[in-house]
């Protein structure tokens, strides 16, 4: 019998809502603003009504729906039920009792994780490693977030405080990240950084919006500063990934966020800098790939902790 949930992936800058089916078929979906500058009661309302339209539609439709699961920037206690802290991205996002909110709005019952886990679990449910038991996902974006799978289940260390790649030290002399060390990961390769060193390397004042899909087209048209920072972002995140596979050994890592949409050039150059930086005994099974599902693996693996209830989530 199809089951269904609420599927809610909490970004940044959008919060994207869906209605899922246990075939990782959408049934309907739709984007809010997060209003992450007006504070957390605007986000927490964003949310509410990305919720409410849900459950019209499932009502609309007669679907009965499981729960709500909701991915998260941030670390969440260990019942999937509070948010602690740790959202940089979303100003007073801390101690927030997200569960319990929702639920008394909704209803129904609701579990959150970190979004990096939810995305991780949704590629692996549906996506790019569906199929493997033993995963690293990594999404590039704003920041660097992680999700890994042993044996099909999310690991997220103690108390869920774990799977901080991006805040993995690449350089012991390093700047100062936002986590308040230095040298972290994130702060060296991530698409936020890509395009603030394209700009240091440019140096020419200009002062229009630039995202990573121009420094990518400035490499391709072969423009120094392009091609000497995305050299570098590849070096950066090869480094982080050649670690994580010497950790865990995996089938996959996965790829995702917008710039692992560039291309097949871009995971070429990428492999060839992780197979020359991780031991050989450990990578020697791994493949890395991009993911498959984009900006869907969010709320698909937040409706997956009710579809699916044995991931570990």
């Amino acid at each position: 019998m199809e089951r269904y949930a609420i599927g809610i992936d909490l970004g940044g800058t959008s919060v994207k809502y869906a209605v899922v089916d246990s075939c990782g078929a959408f049934r309907f979906g739709g984007k809010l603003p997060t209003n992450a500058s007006e504070g957390a009661q605007s986000v927490m309302d964003q949310l509410l009504r990305g919720v409410a339209s849900c459950q019209e539609f499932a009502a609309c439709e007669s679907l009965h729906l499981e729960g709500i699961g909701v991915g998260t920037p941030g670390v969440v206690s260990p019942d999937g039920r509070t948010v602690v802290g740790g959202a940089e991205n979303i100003p007073g996002w801390e101690h927030i009792e997200l569960a319990r909110s929702i639920e008394a709005a909704s209803g129904l019952r609701v579990r959150a994780s970190n979004d990096a886990n939810m995305m991780a679990l949704g590629e692996t449910l549906f996506g790019a490693a569906k199929g493997a038991d033993d995963v690293v996902f990594v999404t590039v974006g704003t920041g660097i977030g992680c999700g890994v799978l042993i044996g099909g289940r999310l690991y997220r260390g103690y108390r869920d405080r774990g799977m901080e790649m991006g805040h993995i030290t690449v350089r012991s002399d390093g700047e100062r990240c936002a986590c308040g060390s230095v040298g972290c990961l994130e702060h060296y390769a991530s698409t936020s950084a890509l395009v603030r060193r394209f700009r240091e390397l440019a140096g020419d004042g200009n002062e229009a919006e630039v995202d990573g899909k121009d420094v990518v087209f400035c490499y391709r048209e072969g423009v120094p500063a392009a091609v000497q920072a995305l050299e570098e972002h590849w070096d950066y995140l090869a480094h982080g990934i050649a670690s994580m596979i010497n950790l865990f050994a995996p089938q996959k890592v996965v790829v995702g966020g917008g710039i692992s949409e560039a291309g097949d050039f871009y995971f070429e150059a990428l492999r060839s800098r992780v197979e020359r930086y991780a031991m050989p005994v450990c990578g020697s099974h791994t493949q890395i790939v991009p993911a498959e599902l984009g900006n869907s693996a969010g709320c698909l693996g937040a409706a997956g902790l009710f579809l699916h209830e044995n991931t570990g989530a």
